[in-house]
């Protein structure tokens, strides 16, 4: 909306030329007047100085407006902008150059706010980007130096056996060193192939698939397999060996939706890792219950309680209690961690009455 007849003229040049046009024909408009009227001619000359005085009145506040606000406003407002204030914005709308410079000026600092947007956005992914790489050479030289010690007993108790083998002529002790050679060099195949799988776990280098299964019998299969896997024999099952897991399941059947093959994999590395560390006689227990919409795994053995340092380190690669470096590679836990941290579920370990507990929630499927 136009403010007054004059803002209808094009330009400033225009509106202020016929502005002093105006003006200067009022000026002589009023002296003819003044002449014509009937008084002496200095009263005459007065009344018109005062006509006068109102004519430059005028043409000083119609300049005002015409010039010196809308100036005002579009210097308010580039200061503003200079100032990086990204309120300001110049409502100057005059319809002449004033107000095509107010709306350069906005479209100049909408385009110059989305660039400083496109900057930052740019300057946080470059900052991510450094800090990924930063991670990743970390967890390379990480990586490197836990091979480096994880492989050092395996490639000596190779070479300790292969020279007891050039060295021995008894057939008895060169089966016993080849034995020795192969389980160590077992324990390096399973070694590698477990981190190769973490590293394409953690790469996203795997895609998980959707299954719906019935939860509570993945976990009797699974418990079911690793008992058939121990010694048949009174010393394991009795008084000095471990004794039979207890289970705690639902009757009826609990269904997920998740990738069958890993969900069976984080089960028996869990699992696995209760029966590797349970002490003597003591107990596994196996829960599953469900809890509004989610089943709750939980699985207990008998032990003594983990340290602090323990319980915040266990979730890493290669990590294994200062105890018990002789059991498993360390990486069985990690790849548990991967899993579960894929589908965005809560897990842990924590000290419980006699032992230690790990656990995860899982959200239901009809």
């Amino acid at each position: 909306m136009k403010r007054g007849r004059f803002y209808d003229l094009g330009t400033v040049r225009s509106k202020t030329m016929a502005l002093s046009k105006m003006a200067g024909g009022a000026i002589v408009l009023f002296y003819l007047i003044t002449e014509e009227m009937p008084v002496n001619r200095d009263i005459g000359f007065w009344i018109w100085f005062v006509l006068l005085v109102g004519v430059i009145m005028a043409v000083d506040v119609l300049l005002g407006k015409l010039i010196s606000a809308p100036l005002g406003r579009i210097n308010e407002t580039a200061r503003q902008m200079a100032e990086l204030d990204f309120s300001a914005h110049c409502d100057v709308d005059t319809g002449d150059e004033f107000g095509e410079l107010s709306q350069s000026l906005n479209r100049m600092f909408s385009n110059l706010h989305s660039a400083l947007n496109q900057l930052e956005a740019a300057n946080t992914r470059l900052e991510k980007d450094v800090e990924q790489e930063r991670i990743l050479l970390a967890q390379r030289k990480e990586l490197a130096d836990s091979l480096s010690h994880e492989m050092k007993t395996p490639l000596s108790l190779i070479r300790a056996y292969a020279e007891g083998i050039s060295e021995e002529t008894e057939d008895k002790k060169k089966k016993r060193y080849v034995k020795g050679i192969l389980d160590a060099a077992g324990r390096m195949d399973d070694m590698l192939a477990a981190l190769l799988d973490l590293s394409a776990l953690e790469a996203g280098a795997v895609k998980l698939t959707e299954e719906r299964f019935d939860f509570v019998e993945l976990v009797e299969t699974v418990a079911g397999r690793l008992l058939l896997d121990a010694p048949e024999t009174d010393d394991f099952f009795g008084a000095g060996g471990l004794r039979p897991i207890r289970y705690e399941l639902p009757d009826e059947r609990v269904f997920v939706r998740a990738d069958r093959q890993r969900m069976e994999q984080a089960l028996n590395n869990l699992i696995g890792n209760a029966k590797k560390y349970v002490q003597a006689g003591g107990d596994i227990r196996l829960s599953v219950c469900c809890e509004k919409e989610f089943v709750h795994f939980a699985v207990f053995n008998q032990c003594l309680p983990l340290k602090d340092e323990e319980l915040a380190r266990i979730w890493d690669k290669f990590y294994r209690s200062p105890d018990n470096k002789s059991k498993g590679s360390g990486l069985g836990l990690a790849i548990t961690a991967q899993i579960l941290s894929m589908y965005h579920v809560d897990y842990g370990v924590q000290n419980v009455g006699g032992g230690v507990e790990f656990f995860f929630c899982f959200p239901m499927v009809p």
